[in-house]
């Protein structure tokens, strides 16, 4: 089968709005047919190929947002510290890897914890996809203890911790946050991840499961994944509404 293709849309240039520097920017969305993601949520093939355009980077101060016409002054003086300049000068990540950590820092530094985490666990997709496991490990680690300094924690997103910490090999932990679910009210599909989970953890494997696994026969036919889904709060029980109804 041939590797997905991305229709991209027109290049534009953009002003930056940090630096004021002009530059290229491409927005790009992935083609169906998509699958299941991972149960951390971790696209499918397609969606991932689109990951670089998930945040604009400028070439010249190397902002990360989301659109870089937009900063505030938190972001500018981000932008111009020494923390973020040592994180860009960290040339064993991967290229990708260091734009969704600089976006996490953009957050962090903002006090928006939950979505630190989430660039940072999209920092360890981009490391998943260059074979850098341990670094791929390190920020599920940093994401679960960004998520975990927030604000109260959803079901969902507690579901996801628990994943994300068997990814990262701390089985110990992914049995004791498996075990705290255990006496909450989920739903039944959610339940099920649940136990999938459970047995993942017992026999000691970090690899990466899909949703389908965990919700066999409905979850196992593909559908379409919207860009950046994972980004998007409520998207898990978006998908298991969608899983249901299959």
């Amino acid at each position: 089968m041939p590797p997905p293709r991305l229709v991209a849309e027109p290049a534009v240039i953009v002003v930056c709005a940090v630096c004021g520097q002009k530059s290229r920017q491409v927005r790009a969305a992935n083609l169906a047919p998509e699958g299941p993601p991972d149960l951390d949520l971790r696209p499918a093939a397609a969606a991932r190929a689109a990951m670089p355009s998930w945040l604009q980077q400028c070439p010249h101060c190397f902002y990360a947002a989301p659109r870089l016409d937009r900063a505030g002054p938190a972001e500018r003086a981000v932008v111009q510290g020494a923390n973020y300049r040592a994180l860009l000068a960290e040339d064993g990540y991967p290229p990708l890897s260091r734009r969704f950590l600089a976006r996490a820092m953009l957050h962090e530094e903002q006090g928006d914890l939950h979505g630190a985490a989430e660039h940072t666990l999209h920092a360890a997709w981009a490391a998943d996809d260059s074979g850098q496991a341990d670094l791929a490990a390190l920020w599920r680690r940093e994401s679960v203890a960004l998520f975990r300094a927030g604000a109260e924690l959803s079901l969902e997103q507690r579901l996801r911790v628990v994943d994300m910490l068997r990814r990262a090999e701390d089985f110990p932990g992914a049995l004791e946050e498996a075990d705290s679910l255990a006496g909450t009210r989920l739903s039944d599909a959610m339940a099920r991840v649940l136990a999938f989970e459970r047995r993942l953890i017992e026999a000691g494997d970090a690899g990466r499961h899909t949703v389908a696994a965990a919700l066999p026969p409905p979850a196992s036919r593909p559908h379409v994944a919207m860009r950046g889904a994972a980004q998007k709060p409520g998207l898990f029980s978006r998908l298991l509404t969608w899983l249901r109804r299959r």
